[in-house]
């Protein structure tokens, strides 16, 4: 029997967007061999996190907004969002990405709530700090990753009155894996092999999601 769904959980980058929004901002400002370089190292994955920040030190946040909305959506994104909120469910992102990007995506899409890390931003620059969303008191401090997804569906749920049980998530990366095993139902969405080993269904195209939301 299909169950009802009350709340729905997409990563960003590479789910929500084609790109993944730090690779497009590093070609159009010219350090992707630095970006590539952080991405190789063998470090955690918050540590890289940090340093990439560090990147963007002094660039003009308003150039960089533009250049993220220049990144598409992937398609049926905004006709799954518009089909879910008819229905009446919750929407959220969360993101290992930039919280200033997310907002203005939550804006364009109408989407819920955002989880993200927020990147430190005076008089209108960057200045090459971060603060990670695993720093949040009301998140179990992930030992890997800048943000734990998991963490934020379980809180999400507590704050909705919401049972894990009638929750999607949806995602393409690692990062992704520990919401999408904790969700009533787990999406992968054009993931790799371990992401979608680790999801009840895969999905090529965002609309498929529409099949097992209850009408």
């Amino acid at each position: 029997m299909d169950k009802m769904y009350r709340l729905i959980i997409f990563d960003m980058d590479g789910t929500l967007l084609k790109e993944r929004t730090i690779f497009r901002i590093a070609k159009e400002k010219g350090f992707l061999e630095k970006l590539i370089s952080i991405m190789e190292e063998k470090i955690k994955p918050y540590e890289k996190t940090i340093l990439i920040a560090k990147l963007l030190k002094c660039m003009d946040i308003e150039e960089l907004i533009k250049i993220f909305r220049k990144i598409p959506l992937n398609e049926g994104a905004e006709f799954v969002i518009k089909k879910l909120k008819e229905k009446g469910i919750k929407i959220a992102i969360a993101t290992d990405s930039y919280q200033i990007f997310a907002l203005d995506l939550k804006k364009r899409l109408g989407i819920d709530f955002v989880f993200s890390n927020e990147l430190v931003v005076k008089d209108g620059h960057v200045t090459g700090e971060i603060k990670i969303c695993n720093n949040e008191p009301k998140f179990i401090n992930c030992k890997q990753h800048s943000i734990c997804k998991k963490e934020i569906l379980n809180e999400l749920c507590k704050k909705l009155g919401i049972r894990k049980e009638e929750t999607i998530a949806v995602g393409d990366g690692e990062i992704d894996i520990c919401m999408i095993k904790e969700a009533g139902l787990g999406i992968a969405f054009n993931g790799n092999e371990k992401v979608i080993k680790n999801a009840d269904v895969k999905i090529e195209n965002l609309a498929e999601i529409l099949k097992y939301v209850v009408d």
